[in-house]
């Protein structure tokens, strides 16, 4: 039986899987780039996988260098790590006069390209974040780098601009709300299903794949949170738990 997704059996890509797989790959080497660790050691000199929750990202930059100017860097860079992949995916597949004018691409192929390739590259660029093989060559070791936050939220923003700004909106609000930082981050990646499934979007499985990615990364310190072991506005080193 075919699974249809968006109008593309997915069990049968063919031709489209070199386009596909070779656009994910890119999209996690460029989502792996370290910004937030190349960021402290020109800074500061030091490693900031040694500081605050241990992760590579914005908001342990600033637990690290003890500026909130370093963290709208790092934010800034992590974003745009995810936002310029995502967009040259969203321009090439919806460029008419590619793939579905040439003529060693079937029209099923260009089809399945114009819808999987942007999700495909939003995903690459996240889990290149959170799991960055830069940092695996660096410290020698394979394990998750960051949370996918800022790199998710550009290629949220190239990739549909009403998800960026309902995850942002709520994240932000809950944030305000609780004091937690934790909690915002957490609402943040559950909006992202609910609002596709709001807009009556056809990528919603989409959506809830990368909402449960992201929450994954969370998971260990948000119910560490419920049990009051997380600090409300967790913005200085040594102030609360890794991970």
């Amino acid at each position: 039986m075919a699974l249809v997704y968006q109008g593309i059996d997915v069990s049968d890509l063919a031709g489209a899987w070199p386009l596909l797989i070779g656009g994910f790959l890119v999209a996690y080497l460029i989502g792996s780039i370290p910004s937030a660790y190349i960021i402290v050691r020109l800074v500061t000199g030091e490693d900031i996988t040694a500081h605050g929750t241990g992760n590579v990202g914005a908001m342990n930059v600033r637990r690290s260098t003890g500026s909130w100017s370093w963290f709208a860097v790092a934010m800034f860079a992590d974003g745009l790590k995810g936002f310029l992949p995502v967009l040259a995916a969203v321009i090439v597949s919806s460029f008419p006069g590619w793939p579905m004018t040439s003529p060693i691409v079937s029209y099923d192929v260009a089809h399945t390209a114009q819808v999987l390739l942007p999700q495909l590259v939003v995903a690459g660029c996240v889990a290149g974040h959170n799991f960055s093989l830069w940092m695996a060559v660096i410290t020698r070791h394979f394990a998750r780098t960051g949370k996918g936050l800022a790199t998710g939220g550009g290629a949220l923003l190239a990739y549909d601009w009403r998800y960026f700004l309902a995850v942002v909106a709520v994240g932000l609000l809950v944030i305000a709300l609780t004091r937690y930082m934790m909690a915002g981050q957490v609402a943040a990646a559950i909006t992202l299903p609910l609002a596709a499934l709001l807009l009556g979007s056809p990528d919603w499985p989409f959506a809830l794949l990368m909402g449960l990615f992201v929450y994954s990364a969370h998971h260990k310190r948000f119910v560490g949170m419920l049990r009051g072991r997380e600090p409300r506005l967790y913005v200085n080193d040594r102030m609360g738990p890794q991970g």
